[in-house]
This record gives C-alpha cells, structure tokens and sequence, in this order.
C-alpha cells in the first residue's frame, strides 16, 4: 500500500544543534482531484529514521534525493513544538495571505 506517493519527492533536511535531523518532503496530493500537493515535516534522530518512519506509516515508495527544498525556520520550529513530530499541511499556493495551519500525519492517512 503506498497510498499514490510512488514518485521521487523534492524535499530537503535541517541538522540540528543536538544532532537530530528535519527532513521536509514535497509530495504529491493523495486526491487524485486536489490541485496542491502536501509537505510533510519529520523529526528524527537521522534522515534514514526519517524516512522509515515514514515508510512505517504506508508511503512506502517516498525518497529523499538531494537538499533543493530544506525546511525553514518556521517549519522546523513547527516539527519540534508537535509532540508526535511528524506534521504536514497542503502546498502554499502562489498567495501568502491564506496561511494552513500544520495537521498531525494521522489526518492525512485516514481512509477515504
């Protein structure tokens, strides 16, 4: 079951200070009518665990190549404020002003 996410995702990651990781992934949306796709943000102790948890949830096929899109400041402070670490909201549109508030991973996997 890999829920649609068979496709390399852009994404990037963030070592912190204590040497835990966040890792930000641009996927796309599970809706095949959903114009936007979803970013979703793990806490972990290494891009690998990352990842995994991830692959443990059911996207099975999700990888990470590269750095082009690292979290930001206020992503990764995001991630760490959630106590399941593991967020994810819907792909900003082209407007700033409509801002999406984080969802735990749990709202994005329900069945349909």
């Amino acid at each position: 079951m890999n829920r649609g996410y068979d496709r390399m995702a852009a994404g990037g990651f963030c070592k912190l200070p204590n040497g835990t990781v966040v890792v930000a992934l641009n996927l796309p949306s599970p809706a095949a009518d959903a114009p936007a796709g979803v970013r979703v943000l793990v806490h972990a102790q290494n891009r690998a665990r990352a990842l995994t948890r991830l692959r443990n949830l059911g996207l099975r096929a999700v990888y990470l190549r590269g750095n082009s899109a690292p979290p930001t400041p206020d992503e990764i402070t995001a991630v760490l404020h959630h106590p399941d670490g593991l967020i994810w909201r819907t792909t900003p549109e082209s407007t700033p002003l409509t801002v999406e508030l984080w969802h735990p991973i749990k709202a994005l996997l329900r069945p349909a």
